[in-house]
């Protein structure tokens, strides 16, 4: 991180307040793939918000974090403003979060930043979503071109970890688009019906085929 600040960030940016800085870059990428509250940072860090956002979009723009926004159509049941935020660099991620040894249950946390960034890497864009509502029910991407039908995404280690709930929660508000389960073991691709719901289980190679054929438009540089 001494590194990062003094080249990259002094070079291109002149930031101030490096230990500021610093107090905002370390519990963000401890809290990798959580909801991002600026407040909350801004009074741990004793800056502003203003300055907080700024600290993102340097983060953004380094692609040292990926600010994943919400899916929505303004709906009052659902989460419409604040983020997500992951970070690229697993390794930066797990040196944070003070983990040594990788446990069973780390792994599909760990396949869900894969997963992002081969999306980010191979689609060439950033317009990738996640949703939730405010009863809990979450779906990890969502892909979506103004009024086009959105493409669900479910990130899981194992095919079998798959639990439909989430899904099918979006498919009541939302109901035409593909359902993916990407997943590390699944070799084959297959299609299992869930109620009236279709979901296309892929590994990510396979995902990322299909991806490649949608109108997504490259928007990074």
């Amino acid at each position: 991180m001494d590194a990062y600040w003094a080249k990259d960030l002094q070079e291109l940016f002149r930031l101030e307040r490096r230990d500021s800085f610093l107090q905002f870059v370390e519990p963000l990428l401890a809290c990798s793939g959580s909801l991002f509250e600026a407040s909350r940072y801004a009074r741990e860090c004793g800056v502003s918000h203003t300055t907080i956002r700024n600290y993102l979009a340097v983060l953004e723009a380094t692609y040292v974090a990926h600010r994943v926004r919400p899916f929505s159509r303004r709906a009052a049941t659902e989460i419409v403003a604040a983020p997500k935020v992951y970070g690229f660099d697993t390794g930066f991620v797990l040196h944070f979060r003070g983990w040594s040894e990788l446990r069973e249950e780390d792994l599909g946390w760990l396949w869900e930043h894969y997963v992002l960034n081969e999306l980010h890497a191979r689609l060439q864009t950033r317009r990738l979503h996640y949703w939730r509502d405010k009863r809990g029910h979450e779906v990890d991407f969502v892909l979506a071109l103004g009024r086009s039908a959105p493409v669900a995404v479910e990130c899981k280690w194992k095919a079998t970890a798959f639990e439909p709930r989430n899904l099918l929660a979006f498919r009541r508000r939302y109901p035409a688009g593909r359902n993916f389960v990407v997943a590390s073991d699944v070799d084959r691709p297959w299609v299992q019906r869930f109620g009236d719901v279709t979901v296309e289980f892929v590994g990510l190679a396979d995902l990322l085929r299909v991806l490649a054929r949608l109108p997504v438009q490259a928007d990074i540089p």
